[in-house]
């Protein structure tokens, strides 16, 4: 036992407390370099949410010092010096109303404002953002009481990230998505709280003395308002932790679905689209050339019934003219058929037939190399001829393209270039594309 607690003795190169009181203090003040340096980061973290960047987000985690008055408040709770608690909670609120102002001014007037995938990842917290915060905040703490602090405070500061959520709290505000607003602010939330129990555990752990003493009522009260902060975040988390499970199994059941249904029986799905957040939730498909029957997707509908995860989930199948050719193909046939002594009439439907082919057959492999080298995102390509049905009973050919990209879309502009690439290459006005999802 005494070899355990030796190993996880946190006594051993603790720094004065002294010293690392006069420090906390010090972090929690927004004047002088700390209000400049605030401001600087809500800036970049500003920028690099606006222009989905990476970097200048982690950049901006980096230089943030909002850290400062949520560790000084944990440091005060567990010292129980209130009046310490009382400045590091006004500099918090402080700081919270320079960095929405100032982030809501700059998505006001920036002309981008559609929301990227670093706005929208931290538009909905789980229970593993709680998880994350309170053992980033832990190892925060310790590195703060260390007299050598080491390289974990800008792990910690990345991990638990505030400035990104704060700021896209105030996207939120600038474009009134207020969706996007309580999201992010409630991550921020998260992320303070926890950072300052964690604070207030490794104080508590490491018998910080008290400032006064206390009684018993007090810190009862101190315990209760903690239990019931932790409560409040973990409550909302956790239902969302659950949506997001669900959500996933949907996702899996879905292409496992349509893995055994479709693609092992040679189906090609040119298009499909998921709705989880609906009531009921729906899954389209569209094929290439094959129609379905009412009582095939009936009895397709039946089989997603039969599945926990997709069980209420509306079938709608897109259907439109393109099996027209396999229409044509078989009436051309059946002619050739039944007129075998006319050899020239025969050899007239086999010249239509091979023009129905190759008005639908295209070299897909050799497209993708040159697409490929074109947009070197393009991973796989796909070319084909349909015919629409429209509104009044007319045909409209079209050329559909399937693409897929590993990662990100083609931009708008890339998209743009590849249409009318195709339509030179292809000698059309037509092509449509259209991305693997």
């Amino acid at each position: 036992m005494r070899r355990i607690a030796a190993i996880l003795n946190l006594h051993e190169g603790e720094d004065n407390r002294e010293k690392i009181l006069e420090s906390v203090k010090k972090s929690i003040e927004f004047k002088g370099a700390n209000l400049w340096i605030l401001a600087c980061a809500i800036i970049i973290a500003s920028v690099g949410l606006n222009v989905n960047s990476t970097a200048v987000v982690i950049g901006a985690m980096l230089i943030s010092p909002l850290m400062g008055p949520i560790v000084g408040a944990g440091f005060a709770l567990g010292v129980y010096d209130f009046t310490l608690l009382k400045k590091s909670l006004r500099n918090l609120l402080n700081a919270t109303a320079v960095g929405l102002v100032f982030s809501a001014i700059y998505f006001l007037i920036t002309p981008f404002k559609d929301g990227q995938s670093e706005l929208l990842a931290r538009t909905a917290p789980t229970i593993y953002d709680i998880i994350i915060a309170f053992f980033g905040g832990l190892v925060g703490v310790i590195a703060v009481t260390r007299v050598e602090k080491g390289n974990p405070i800008p792990g910690v500061a990345i991990a638990t990230a505030l400035m990104p959520p704060l700021c896209t709290a105030g996207y939120g505000i600038a474009t009134f998505q207020w969706s996007f607003f309580l999201g992010a602010f409630y991550l921020y939330c998260i992320n303070c709280v926890f950072i300052g129990i964690a604070t207030f555990s490794i104080i508590k752990y490491l018998k910080y003395q008290p400032k006064k003493q206390v009684d018993e009522k007090q810190q009862k009260r101190v315990k209760v308002m903690i239990s019931v902060l932790t409560f409040v975040m973990l409550l909302p988390a956790s239902y969302l932790a659950y949506s997001l499970y669900m959500e996933q199994q949907f996702k899996k059941s879905i292409d496992n679905f349509i893995e055994n249904e479709f693609t092992d029986r040679g189906y090609t799905v040119v298009y499909k689209k998921t709705r989880f957040s609906t009531t009921p939730k729906k899954l389209e498909l569209a094929f290439l050339d094959k129609r379905f029957e009412k009582k095939e997707i009936t009895g397709l509908q039946e089989r997603i019934d039969n599945n926990k995860y997709i069980k209420g989930t509306q079938l709608i199948i897109r259907q439109d003219s393109t099996d027209r050719f396999n229409a044509i193909k078989g009436d051309i046939l059946k002619q050739i058929k039944s007129n075998e002594n006319e050899v020239s009439q025969k050899d007239l439907k086999i010249v239509q037939l091979e023009k129905q082919l190759a008005a639908n057959t295209f070299d897909n492999k050799r497209f993708l190399r040159e697409a490929k080298s074109l947009f070197p995102n393009i991973k796989s390509f796909s070319v084909s001829h349909h015919d629409m049905a429209t509104a009044k009973d007319s045909i409209v050919g079209i050329t559909a393209v399937l693409y897929e990209t590993p990662e990100e879309d083609l931009s708008d502009e890339e998209k743009v270039k590849l249409r009318n690439w195709l339509n030179e290459r292809l000698s059309v006005k037509n092509v449509e594309i259209f991305r693997k999802k």
